[in-house]
C-alpha cells in the first residue's frame, strides 16, 4: 500500500462510491479474451486496444477507433459476449468483507458497464448487489465524464464532494475528480493508473471504515 499518510485517512466520508471492474473484482482474463477477439477481426493491435478500454463504455471506446462499424451494435455483442464468459472472474481481495461493513445506504457502484454485464460479474465474484448501482446505460456521457458519480451522490442524497471513490483506471479516476469527490486508486488488477497521483491500495484487506455518530465514514489502515 502506497501514500498512506494521503487526506482520506483524515476526513470523513458521506458516501463511499465504486467503480466495478478492476476496482470490486478483476475480470482482466475475460476482458482479454473477448476484447482481444474483437481486435483481431477488426484488425486491430490488441495490445494496444487493452490500454484504452479500461473504465470507458464499450460504445465510446469503438466510436474513437473510427471503424466502419456500428459502435452500439458491436458494444451490444461484445456485451453479450462478455456476459457468456465469467470464467476467471474474482473478488479484489478483502473487497467482499470490507463492503459488508457498510451501511447499504452509504455507498453505491459506478460502472461503465450494461446493467446484465454488471450484474453477472458480481454474483460471479460473489459480491453483494447494492442497493443503488448506475451504469453506463443510466448516463448520457459516460467516463471520464463525471455524469454517473454526480447522479449516485444525487441517488443517495449526498453532496459528490463529501463522497470517496474507489477506481482503478485514468477516466474513472479523472470522472471522479470532476465529481468533486477524493480518489482511492485500487491497483491490484492491472496497471492502467501506473504513476497515478493519488492514493494506491493493492486490494481491501488493509483497510477498514468506521461508522461515526454522525453517520459518516472514516478509513482507516488496520492493524494485525
Amino acid at each position: 500500500m502506497d501514500n498512506l499518510s494521503s487526506s482520506i485517512f483524515t476526513k470523513n466520508f458521506a458516501a463511499l462510491l465504486f467503480d466495478m471492474d478492476g476496482t470490486l473484482l478483476n475480470s482482466m482474463a475475460v476482458v482479454e479474451r473477448v476484447w482481444g477477439a474483437w481486435a483481431a477481426r477488426n484488425g486491430i493491435d490488441a495490445d494496444l486496444l487493452m490500454k484504452s478500454v479500461h473504465g470507458v463504455r464499450a460504445v465510446d471506446t469503438i466510436r474513437k477507433l473510427g471503424l466502419p462499424v456500428d459502435p452500439e451494435q458491436e458494444a451490444r455483442d461484445l456485451a453479450e459476449a462478455e456476459i457468456a464468459d465469467i470464467e476467471g472472474i474474482v473478488e479484489i481481495p478483502g473487497a467482499v468483507a470490507f463492503l459488508g461493513t457498510l451501511p447499504p445506504e452509504r455507498w453505491a457502484i459506478v460502472t461503465s458497464a450494461p446493467l446484465e454485464l454488471a450484474v453477472r460479474r458480481l454474483a460471479a465474484a460473489g459480491i453483494p448487489m447494492p442497493r443503488l448501482m448506475i451504469t453506463g446505460e443510466d448516463v448520457s456521457a459516460g467516463k471520464p465524464d463525471p455524469e454517473g458519480y454526480l447522479l449516485a451522490a444525487e441517488k443517495l442524497g449526498v453532496r459528490s464532494e463529501d463522497c470517496l471513490v474507489f477506481e482503478d483506471a485514468p477516466a474513472g479516476i479523472l470522472a471522479g475528480r470532476s465529481a468533486g469527490a477524493e480518489v482511492a486508486v485500487i491497483t491490484g488488477a492491472h496497471t492502467a493508473a501506473v504513476g497515478t497521483t493519488h492514493i494506491t491500495l493493492a486490494h481491501y484487506t488493509d483497510v477498514e471504515t468506521r461508522l461515526g455518530e454522525d453517520g459518516w465514514l472514516s478509513l482507516h489502515r488496520r492493524h494485525f
